[in-house]
């Protein structure tokens, strides 16, 4: 679509018979028609996330932040919910690399996993490995199936 098309048609109008005039004239109207136009930016690169940030993103999943203070409350503060760092080499999936984080629950005699996630360093994609189907699972439907779990073992 051209500048033209954007103006009101009397405007328009205006612009084409100062065109034809300019042709028939043989002058240049390319100066007086409109100013030059900025050239487009090029979009940023997205920023990327430290691993630290990965980490405090699952932090503040409002299940993760559940299941926290459950771990803290049924052990009167002696056991604690972290998340760790399952492997410093990024997993690449579909060309977008992602940390490799568990939630563990995290005891004086040992650490048990709960969860493990992946965490994009770039966006804020966070995955759930399903390690009963071994897929991949985003976290919107990570938390439909929490739910029928939930409504499974109210029954």
């Amino acid at each position: 679509m051209s500048d033209r098309a954007a103006l009101p048609s009397s405007l328009r109008l205006l612009a084409v018979s100062l065109a034809l005039a300019c042709a028939f004239a043989g002058c240049k109207r390319a100066e007086r028609e409109a100013p030059p136009q900025p050239a487009a930016e090029k979009p940023a690169a997205p920023a990327v996330r430290t691993k630290e940030q990965a980490m405090n993103s699952l932090l503040e999943l409002p299940e993760l932040k559940a299941w926290s203070a459950q771990i803290e409350k049924r052990s009167g503060g002696k056991a604690h919910g972290a998340v760790i760092e399952d492997d410093p080499i990024p997993r690449e999936i579909n060309g977008k690399k992602y940390y490799q984080l568990t939630f563990v629950e995290n005891r004086a005699e040992d650490v048990r996993r709960r969860e493990s996630f992946l965490v994009s360093q770039t966006g804020d994609e966070i995955l759930v490995e399903d390690a009963e189907t071994d897929t991949l699972l985003s976290v919107q439907e990570w938390r439909r199936k929490i739910k029928r779990v939930e409504l499974k073992s109210a029954d």
